[in-house]
């Protein structure tokens, strides 16, 4: 069974009665919030855990919990991984496929959100390069690591439903920057990537899908004023039907649910080239509200080819 869970399930909760043993598992963004309680309950239900991140000391320091949890076997080792420049994805790629261990699950957690305007190492938009291109250059130079029965997970956002991606202009050269609305592209990015890379490899067993780990208070909402961030709260409640429960922050452990739902717990033809929030599959919502639901164009098969062929124009490779 997949279930019954909801929005305030736990990580522990969904793992409950699960024996990872044996299972090889990549998370990105390790140094902190999701990242480490994603590998943390992970690595305490026997998986052995490969953790990336950018700063390695950081971590190490973050993910004292995983070792100190981990149980059947699990454990955790780190790597470095920088998304904002490819020269560092690269590395982290070679020195994967070198290793020639293969994974049972990715799970593409690290991100940025809302950042003032700026340019990865590569001249890319911050959001996008770092929350996309840095993902689509890692996960498909290690595709060959991903065996029959594994499942790629991308973490992306309600946040989706901000903006479209805009293949015309990815880096805001010809449109006014905002902060939202390039949160929003490389948040539909993370979806449609996995629709894509799902549609690709399923054939061979390896599938993916996307997922809303829901909002929760974490680094990731770094360069949020309090102001800003009460005023997307008000925003969300006031766009709701009436009646509907206001916003709530979910814990640490409830914004990772989803994640290992659907990383280890789902069936994979559930949630193979889907949306997921609340540790269930999305309904598909054309609305202007941001709660809840996933919009059309996310989801959109040849949409999705279009990404995929733009992106590998921007990163200079062909997968």
């Amino acid at each position: 069974m997949a279930g019954p869970f909801g929005a305030t399930s736990t990580t522990d909760e969904v793992l409950e009665g699960i024996d990872l043993s044996g299972k090889r598992i990549l998370v990105t963004g390790v140094s902190a919030g999701l990242g480490v309680e994603t590998a943390r309950t992970l690595a305490a239900h026997g998986a052995l855990v490969v953790g990336a991140a950018r700063d390695l000391e950081k971590a190490r320091g973050a993910t004292s919990q995983v070792r100190e949890q981990a149980a059947n076997g699990g454990g955790l080792e780190l790597v470095e991984l920088d998304l904002a420049s490819l020269t560092s994805v690269r590395a982290c790629a070679d020195a994967l496929n070198a290793a020639g261990k293969p994974f049972d699950v990715v799970i593409a957690n690290a991100g940025v959100m809302a950042t003032p305007k700026g340019q990865t190492a590569d001249g890319f938009e911050t959001q996008f390069g770092t929350n996309h291109l840095g993902h689509f250059v890692l996960i498909n130079r290690i595709a060959a690591l991903l065996k029959p029965g594994s499942r790629l997970v991308n973490l992306s956002s309600a946040g989706h439903r901000f903006a479209d991606v805009d293949l015309e202009d990815p880096n805001f050269e010809h449109t006014p920057y905002s902060e939202f609305v390039a949160y929003g592209r490389s948040k539909t990015a993370n979806i449609l990537f996995a629709v894509e890379f799902d549609r690709r490899h399923r054939g061979e067993g390896v599938r993916a899908t996307a997922v809303h780990p829901g909002g929760i208070q974490t680094e990731l909402g770094r360069y949020m004023t309090d102001e800003v961030r009460d005023a997307l709260i008000k925003n969300i409640n006031e766009s709701q039907p009436a009646g509907a429960a206001q916003f709530s922050w979910k814990t640490i452990p409830q914004g990772a649910a989803t994640s290992v739902w659907a990383g280890v717990k789902a069936p994979a033809d559930q949630v193979g080239g889907l949306y997921c929030e609340d540790c269930h599959v999305a309904e598909v919502v054309d609305s202007d509200d941001i709660r809840g639901g996933v919009r059309p164009y996310a989801l959109d098969v040849e949409h999705a080819k279009a990404l995929w062929a733009k992106s590998e124009a921007m990163v200079g490779e062909r997968f």
